[in-house]
């Protein structure tokens, strides 16, 4: 009688275990999101290192370029009509390459920059 009910305890307590440690795990989402398996954690920290470098590269491009577009309107009392113009009026040397397989949409009526597929 001992035997019985020591293995029906025993396997009332995993049963137990494992529901609660897989509604922990679904209620925290991380059942398939990056970061979930230690074998992967190298490519994700790759994959993020790279995604960083893009924004920054964005971030650092849009910025000089608001700020020289900026600096236009104030001498000339309106927007450049396109990019070039910048480079022309000599308020910047030259425009900054845009990152790999991407592309800068200026719009002249409110003077905005900003990078897009191409």
């Amino acid at each position: 009688m001992k035997a019985p009910l020591r293995s029906f305890l025993g396997l009332a307590l995993l049963t137990g275990c494992s529901d609660q440690s897989a509604k922990s795990s679904a209620s925290s989402g991380a059942t398939n999101a990056p970061g979930s398996n230690p074998l992967n954690a190298p490519s994700d920290y790759l994959g993020a290192i790279v995604d960083a470098k893009q924004r920054a590269v964005k971030t650092v491009d849009t910025v000089s370029l608001d700020q020289a577009i900026q600096n236009f309107s104030v001498e000339h009392g309106r927007y450049p009509k396109d990019l070039d113009e910048l480079v022309q009026t000599k308020t910047i040397s030259k425009l900054p390459d845009p990152p790999y397989g991407m592309k800068f949409v200026y719009e002249a009526n409110n003077g905005t920059v900003k990078i897009e597929k191409q």
